[in-house]
């Protein structure tokens, strides 16, 4: 595939016309410029998130196609090139998901925050202790099953980006990934991600334009255009 037009894609066309190898062709065309140690760990980071994701499935897609588009609109629509930052959004589902092969633990003999636990200290231990901090914020805890699922996720969302502006770099990719992207999935899941994504709007709004959110006016002025674009769409979802 050509390298201009891998570049001036959309990555959900990405995603549609050249599927997983093409998202890592941007990736890897994303970070070529990147010192070699650095673009040497995000490969790595992405060999990981590949492996413990392998089995994984998005409805249509692998799993480590969201993990791709998260970590390369960072690069390409934000601005960032922190290392960390994006050796965290690669890893941002692997101890919320797989906890107990990244800690290389039986789950059976473990609570699930035992196992959580345990899937952070690895990352620190591959990484190092911020990757894994970031990775912690945006990690969901276990839900308590007599309340609300939904509820009890944005609660969560909310008070860990409060604390944790770079956290919020990841969780705002993620969230476009899910929001604006919920026109690429099936008409079910569409509906449930609107409505367990459509009342953070608001919240995500406030904290991106925060000044301690760690992004340039023109960053944040694209994300806020694409949360503008995700409430439409959850409206067109939910309001129909």
């Amino acid at each position: 595939m050509a390298t201009r037009m891998l570049l001036s894609m959309p990555l959900h066309a990405i995603t549609e016309v050249y599927g997983e190898q093409g998202l890592r062709e941007r990736f890897l065309l994303e970070v070529d410029g990147f010192p070699a140690p650095e673009a040497a760990r995000l490969r790595s980071a992405l060999d990981l998130a590949a492996t413990l994701h392998a089995d994984d499935r998005r409805v249509r897609e692998p799993y480590v196609n969201h993990l791709l588009r998260v970590a390369i609109r960072i690069i390409k629509y934000y601005g960032v090139h922190d290392v960390d930052v994006l050796t965290a959004a690669l890893l941002h589902d692997a101890a919320e998901d797989h906890p107990a092969e990244l800690a290389g633990l039986d789950a059976a003999g473990h609570t699930h925050t035992e196992l959580t636990e345990a899937a952070i200290a690895e990352l620190a231990r591959r990484f190092n202790p911020r990757v894994a901090e970031l990775v912690r914020s945006v990690t969901n805890p276990e839900y308590d099953p007599d309340r609300d699922r939904h509820e009890q996720y944005r609660e969560h969302v909310a008070a860990n980006l409060e604390r944790d502006p770079w956290a919020r770099v990841i969780k705002v990719s993620d969230f476009t990934d899910n929001g604006v992207g919920v026109i690429h999935t099936t008409a079910d899941k569409a509906y449930s991600s609107a409505t367990k994504y459509r009342p953070l709007v608001p919240k995500l709004r406030e904290l991106v334009g925060r000044p301690d959110t760690p992004l340039s006016v023109a960053a944040k002025d694209h994300i806020l255009d694409q949360l503008d674009l995700a409430e439409e769409r959850f409206a067109a979802i939910l309001d129909d």
